[in-house]
């Protein structure tokens, strides 16, 4: 398969998780999904369990994780799920998850995620949304290298937004110590980085077998807009052409995730960003589909990594 050659599949963006891995069997894979106890998180979490695999909710809330493992147990009748702490802003909870983490991992869903949050930081001082959003998935991520590389085939879904439209990776200034403080600038700029890690590990870690690829899940209301009003919401959906289109439910959201994560029509393919189940075209000026050039740009891939590398090691 060639580089320009775009991936397109049956489904669309009504499909729901379930219908885009009916027939596939995950027994005997093990799976992690962060985030996986609100919103899109749970129903990734919920679909691949429903097709057999041994799931990992990687939660900071662990009394609603367990409640999400008694939900998915009752619903799929898989009991190979489990939960453990993880809080992505904070490098030792990270570094605790990956070193407790034995075996191989066949499939890891970087779904956790803030949208748009007032300007907090980590004791780094890190702009939140990019610490949490990109360096805490980037320090699982490559805390889990081996494990993934072990698994053989393995995949990484990033879950990532069309927000990336509005901001590339602003290396001059990534935490906003120099210009001032926007939340939405901030949110698309940490999403392009969701992006271009994908871009980045699927060149590295190719010879592993590892393919990472980044997704727009679309417009579905979950908990991950706490910080965004209904009229905030409804202005910005008009802005992107979307007003009158209906929401997503979280069995459709999840759809793209799982799609990547688990179905053969994906085998061996990485380093692209989809929505709505296919491999998303160009952006065009004025639109807020597609995917802008500045994601997929492996030399700012290349970049990003080596300034998250740098900036964990500190």
């Amino acid at each position: 398969m060639t580089a320009t050659t775009r991936i397109t599949t049956p489904f669309t963006a009504e499909s729901t998780a379930a219908e885009v891995v009916a027939g596939v069997d995950l027994t005997g894979r093990r799976a992690i999904v962060t985030g996986a106890a609100s919103g899109i998180g749970i129903e990734t979490a919920r679909t691949l369990a429903g097709a057999g695999a041994d799931v990992t909710l990687a939660v900071r809330d662990l009394a609603a994780g367990e409640r999400t493992v008694g939900d998915i147990v009752a619903t799929t009748g898989n009991k190979q799920i489990r939960v453990a702490r993880l809080d992505l802003a904070d490098r030792a909870s990270v570094a605790e998850f990956t070193a407790a983490w034995d075996g191989p991992l066949h499939i890891l869903v970087n779904n956790a995620g803030i949208m748009a949050s007032p300007e907090m930081r980590t004791p780094e001082g890190w702009e939140m949304q990019f610490a949490t959003n990109h360096l805490g998935h980037f320090a699982l991520t490559t805390g889990l290298h081996r494990a993934l590389a072990a698994a053989g085939g393995a995949r990484v879904v990033a879950v990532s937004s069309s927000a990336h439209l509005r901001s590339p990776v602003v290396f001059e200034d990534i935490h906003f110590r120099e210009r001032e403080y926007e939340p939405w600038s901030a949110y698309g700029q940490s999403k392009t980085a969701n992006v271009l890690m994908a871009v980045e590990a699927t060149r590295l870690w190719a010879d592993d077998g590892i393919t990472a690829n980044a997704l727009m899940p679309g417009g579905i209301r979950t908990n991950l807009q706490r910080y965004v009003t209904a009229e905030d919401l409804e202005r910005l959906r008009a802005q992107s052409g979307a007003a009158g289109v209906s929401w997503k439910t979280p069995e459709q959201g999840a759809a793209t995730s799982v799609l990547l994560a688990a179905s053969p029509l994906l085998e061996g393919v990485g380093g692209r960003y989809f929505e709505d189940c296919n491999e998303a075209e160009p952006n065009q000026p004025g639109t807020r589909r597609g995917v802008a050039p500045w994601a997929l740009d492996p030399e700012a891939a290349t970049l990003l990594w080596q300034v998250s590398t740098e900036a964990l090691a500190s």
